[in-house]
């Protein structure tokens, strides 16, 4: 006589799995019952589905920036995914939260992976959901950042989140932080300032300018004192502290901090974008 699985055991198969009804259902049936030998089913055609779509490339999804209880220390991640539609679905977007929150206790994106999640690993957990979805999931970025006092920003939509980092905890800091994480967000800026601005940057800034100089016949006597000029109007479009506050274009992000406290200084800044 063949296993028919009461409403009961296919509900509680699909609230630790998150797979389909049908699916559950299917699972049961062939596990004849064994609830455990189920969940493996389920995950072996994870497996399955995730070797399948192992070359799909997963560039929509979405970034989730957290921070610790006492503003220190901070993750933000990219959980990715094949297309948008899932990208916005509520249950995908509750992962990367989840994700995101056991993030803050590892060093690394390794290290994530490997965590315990509900009895299985990060990893497993995603091969898990590949196999309900339907779609490649994976962990796209990682970026960790320590600080005196950090704050966070995810812009709407999930598609692009940063994380900045204060000197000091004062009165006003945490909308600062958060303004400039949004400033980051928006302004995607290379560096914190000229002098976190790599070499091979500047190099490649100089030599374009440089030719530009040239075509335009102006003499070599005056083009170094030229490129000056030029590089420093590059630092302030370019890097944190120079570039225009966006909600104030009249003074500059360092301005902007100083105006909340006069010791007060950024220090560092994550972003992640998918956008």
């Amino acid at each position: 006589m063949s296993y028919t699985p009461v409403a009961a055991d296919v509900a509680k198969l699909r609230n630790q799995t998150g797979a389909g009804m049908m699916d559950c259902k299917k699972a049961l049936v062939e596990a004849e019952g064994d609830f455990e030998k189920a969940v493996d089913i389920l995950r072996k055609k994870g497996q399955k589905v995730a070797a399948n779509r192992a070359d799909r490339e997963s560039s929509e999804g979405a970034v989730i920036a957290r921070v610790n209880e006492d503003n220190t220390l901070g993750v933000v991640i990219s959980l990715n995914c094949e297309t948008d539609f899932v990208a916005k679905n509520e249950a995908f977007i509750e992962l990367a939260y989840e994700l995101a929150e056991m993030a803050i206790f590892a060093a690394t994106k390794e290290e994530l992976l490997a965590t315990d999640f509900h009895g299985l690993t990060v990893a497993e957990k995603l091969i898990e959901q590949t196999g309900v979805i339907g779609e490649k999931i994976e962990i796209g970025a990682f970026e960790r950042i320590e600080g005196p006092f950090l704050g966070a920003y995810i812009h709407a939509g999930n598609k692009i989140a940063a994380i900045t980092a204060l000197s000091a905890k004062v009165d006003g800091a945490d909308e600062a932080a958060k303004s400039v994480s949004m400033q980051v967000a928006a302004m995607n800026p290379i560096a914190l300032d000229e002098t976190r601005v790599s070499q091979e940057t500047i190099d490649k800034e100089l030599e374009i300018e440089r030719e530009l100089l040239v075509k335009e016949g102006k003499p070599e006597n005056i083009i170094d004192n030229i490129l000056k000029g030029k590089m420093q109007k590059f630092y302030k479009d370019n890097t944190l502290v120079h570039q225009s506050f966006i909600k104030d274009g009249s003074i500059s992000v360092a301005d902007y901090v100083k105006s909340v406290n006069s010791d007060l200084k950024v220090t560092g800044f994550v972003r992640i974008s998918l956008a």
